[in-house]
């Protein structure tokens, strides 16, 4: 039941998936407004997509070029099964393939531990991103 793979994804391939978890959490469980979900970035950046044992998205990461994470999220039903974890610890090994000395990412405030157990600090002041609060955190890479 807990079976699930972490893969790299492409937008242009695998965006119908990487959009159906997106549009789930964040548009319509977040209610972030659609015109700031999607950007420039998706179609150049690094994209992760977690694929339960029947080939069916349950989860997404993005890594930017300057070593930006964002847009995680994982389906409702798949939370606390690690696979956040499993797509975090994979971007952090793809930016140390890439050669990216530090990463980054805005945290939403709910999630700020998950990103401290795995060595990220906050590096700033609370401020908001689609109406949801979140604050900045950095980790530096070996």
């Amino acid at each position: 039941m807990n079976s699930y793979t972490v893969r790299i994804a492409s937008w242009r391939d695998d965006g119908l998936a990487l959009r159906m978890v997106r549009e789930t959490v964040f548009i319509r469980e977040q209610r972030v407004p659609a015109e700031l979900e999607w950007d420039e970035f998706d179609m150049n950046c690094l994209h992760l997509l977690a694929m339960d044992s029947a080939d069916n998205p349950i989860g997404v990461a993005r890594l930017l070029s300057d070593g930006l994470i964002g847009r995680m999220a994982v389906l409702k039903e798949w939370r606390g099964r690690g696979v956040g974890s499993a797509l975090l610890l994979r971007l952090l090994e793809e930016a140390k393939k890439r050669r990216i000395q530090q990463v980054a990412l805005n945290a939403q405030l709910h999630a700020i531990g998950f990103y401290l157990k795995s060595g990220f600090r906050m590096t700033g002041e609370e401020f908001m991103d689609a109406g949801i609060p979140h604050v900045r955190m950095h980790l530096r890479l070996s």
